[in-house]
């Protein structure tokens, strides 16, 4: 898939002469936009850039995303619910 994104030509020029290669710059910012967001998962994102997984994570820690872990009393919730279910 191609993507084309329209800029003031100026605009473009010195962002060019600022980042090495803008074009997978974008691509990369993109695609780590759409993991944030849950749109794409690990392994997409991963794919999509051809990097392998711990790559990946490097990638996502150099962007400041982080996994949302579940709190003690999630976990607690989850643990009751799944005790539960297997108790029916």
């Amino acid at each position: 898939m191609s993507v084309c994104i329209e800029l003031p030509t100026e605009l473009e020029a010195s962002l060019r002469s600022q980042i090495v290669d803008l074009d997978a710059t974008t691509k990369e910012a993109f695609l780590v936009d759409l993991y944030r967001h849950e749109k794409i998962t690990h392994h997409e994102l991963a794919t999509a850039l051809n990097i392998n997984r711990f790559e990946a994570d490097d990638l996502l820690n150099r962007h400041g995303v982080t996994e949302d872990l579940p709190s003690l009393a999630e976990l607690r919730q989850q643990a009751a619910d799944l005790e539960t279910r297997l108790n029916r």
